[in-house]
């Protein structure tokens, strides 16, 4: 039996086929997914011996099929199998409407030759071909649409489009960091004050403070910091900036945003506020101005 496709095309295309969509819609992360998932290369290659085996099993039943024809079905069955692409019917009629219309054909090259003549080079009258027309109206139908959409109904261009997404990025970016803790700053850090937040701020502070602000807060190399006045700043949010970037050049403590996670300094900043007005004995002087929450 005559095929329209031949088995060397269209078993490689099946195949490829479900393995491209094996790949497309299993998360697999940066590997393929036939090795990251052994059973996705077992699947493929069953896949490929049941679409071989069905493609050997068609062609035997078509031989079989052949020889229980007549001599005359055979015969016709051959003819059939001679017919280039070029004599089937839906050929011809595809290339009748795509590139040179029927009537065309009918028409001598002497009712198509224009009178004028340029240098003895003549011209015939020759229709355009029809993929080029409708490419033509549908180029004006584009045009139209495009007007009366962005011109009249003033329908959003892509710069009004990128402009409307990057500001909803931005709201989606601060709603995020409202909950992610690895994201938070200086304009969205809030106040704790739960015990295990302040034991934990304490023991963080105790490790990396207490050295420049003694276990009390009262203040040695660096300032006290269990009263009212501050050199850069009280409050939570100017305690964590202090915290993020480090104090005054040159004679200030250092930046912690290395070694800290935005959650820790969030922690030690509480503690350091819940140390005020502690008054631990031989404080040291108050520095900088007073500060009101």
């Amino acid at each position: 039996m005559k095929k329209l496709i031949p088995s060397y095309l269209s078993v490689p295309f099946i195949f490829f086929a479900v393995f491209a969509a094996t790949e497309f819609f299993i998360d697999s992360g940066e590997r393929p997914a036939f090795i990251k998932f052994p059973m996705v290369t077992v699947f493929l290659l069953v896949f490929l011996f049941i679409i071989i085996a069905i493609e050997i099993t068609i062609t035997a039943v078509n031989n079989v099929t052949y020889y229980l024809l007549t001599a005359e079905e055979k015969a016709k069955l051959n003819e059939s199998k001679n017919w280039s692409l070029t004599e089937n019917k839906w050929y011809k009629k595809l290339v009748g409407l795509l590139i040179k219309p029927e009537s065309s054909a009918e028409v001598s090259e002497d009712q198509l030759l224009l009178d004028h003549d340029y240098d003895g080079i003549k011209e015939l009258d020759n229709n355009l071909p029809p993929w080029w027309v409708y490419l033509f109206y549908a180029s004006i139908v584009f045009g139209v649409v495009y007007m009366v959409r962005f011109e009249i109904l003033g329908a959003d261009n892509q710069e009004m489009e990128l402009k409307k997404e990057i500001a909803q990025a931005k709201i989606e970016v601060a709603e995020y960091m409202k909950t992610a803790p690895d994201m938070m700053d200086e304009k969205t850090v809030t106040l704790l004050t739960e015990a295990g937040d302040l034991a934990t701020g304490k023991e963080i502070f105790n490790t990396n403070c207490a050295a420049c602000h003694r276990t009390d807060g009262g203040g040695q190399i660096g300032p006290n910091l269990t009263d009212n006045q501050w050199i850069l700043g009280g409050g939570i949010k100017n305690i964590f900036h202090t915290l993020v970037n480090g104090g005054r050049d040159g004679k200030g403590m250092i930046s912690w945003k290395g070694t800290l996670k935005p959650k820790e300094m969030q922690k030690v900043a509480s503690y350091v506020i819940s140390l005020n007005g502690t008054n631990p004995p031989d404080a040291k002087a108050p520095e900088g101005e007073v500060y009101v929450e």
